[in-house]
């Protein structure tokens, strides 16, 4: 009992410590007059990622490799599945056109890179499947060319939105980025710990586990803010906002994973990963075919359909 009670304390920390981390560091970045376009693009992009990078480090630490690669793609599938169909059912999204023609195809070759890395058994006969320390530099490599591009488009994009800061004193600010470091940390740990012994008392793998439950809890941060911007209307940005959640989630946190402790590929795992890009696909079948590249609602539904059916699927192949 005690376990799931740090399980969900955990998932709190996490949000909070990030919420804390964010404020704190971005106030301290004004202070040293860092542009609102550096900020938004670093320390809150990061912020908003830092549930499943903290995960994922924890995990990796620990040896619990099923725990670190199951909440990516898990994350990665309820992101558009989910939380793309959520947003839509409430608001049709529109689509930018770089979003539609680059971003989505960049999460696409994301993922097709990360399943040809990973694969060392299917492709190359040996006998384990391993995402090595040299993989895992390749990763943050692409990453660091998504950010350069990141920045050249925002800069020359009028209608990028700068995040809202809030100015502290330095004393509290340097108070924020503790208690959220702190926080963060340690509900990783929970939430890691949790993970593992739940699956033990369920007799499920660490995967599924990681899969659902932990990889819902850690995009939490995402799913609320694309609730809140699709009642207020404000949409443009949701897809690219959750596309960029992909990249970075595979590029930087799966990367960084993999420097700090190589990741064993369990070749059940490509069954997520197909499905993620599959939901990429299936978000780009509907931009073809819709002439003001809107999402539309009908669409939202089946986005949410198919992301119960794929959950739905984890839990009967598990258990059976």
């Amino acid at each position: 009992m005690l376990q799931i009670v740090l399980f969900i304390a955990g998932f709190i920390l996490l949000i909070y410590g990030a919420n804390y981390l964010v404020d704190g560091a971005s106030s301290i970045a004004r202070k040293f007059n860092i542009s609102n376009l550096v900020i938004g693009l670093t320390i809150v992009a990061l912020g908003t990622s830092s549930p499943e990078l903290v995960v994922n480090i924890v995990a990796s630490i620990q040896g619990n490799a099923e725990v670190a690669i199951g909440n990516i793609l898990g994350s990665n599938v309820s992101n558009v599945f989910l939380i793309l169909g959520i947003s839509a059912l409430i608001y049709p999204l529109t689509i930018k056109k770089n979003t539609q023609w680059k971003e989505i195809p960049l999460a696409l070759l994301a993922a097709i890179i990360l399943g040809t890395i990973a694969n060392d058994k299917l492709i190359d006969g040996i006998p384990e499947s391993t995402i090595h320390r040299s993989d895992g530099i390749i990763l943050t490599a692409f990453f660091i060319l998504f950010m350069y591009y990141a920045f050249s488009i925002a800069r020359n994009n009028e209608n990028y939105e700068n995040p809202v800061i809030k100015n502290f004193t330095t004393r509290k600010s340097v108070i924020f980025i503790i208690l959220g470091t702190a926080g963060l940390v340690l509900g990783g740990k929970w939430v890691v710990d949790g993970a593992v012994k739940i699956a033990f008392w369920a007799g499920m793998r660490e995967a599924t586990i990681s899969l659902t439950i932990v990889a819902l809890g850690t995009s939490l941060p995402e799913l609320a803010a694309c609730i809140v911007a699709a009642y207020k209307r404000n949409t443009g940005l949701i897809i690219g906002n959750i596309i960029g959640s992909n990249l970075f989630n595979i590029l930087f946190v799966l990367g960084i994973s993999a420097v700090i402790k190589p990741i064993q590929f369990d070749k059940a795992l490509n069954y997520d990963l197909i499905a993620g890009i599959l939901a990429l696909i299936l978000l780009l079948v509907f931009l073809f075919f819709s002439k003001k590249k809107i999402l539309l609602k009908w669409q939202g539904a089946v986005f949410v359909f198919l992301y119960v059916a794929y959950i739905t699927s984890l839990v009967i192949k598990d258990l059976y």
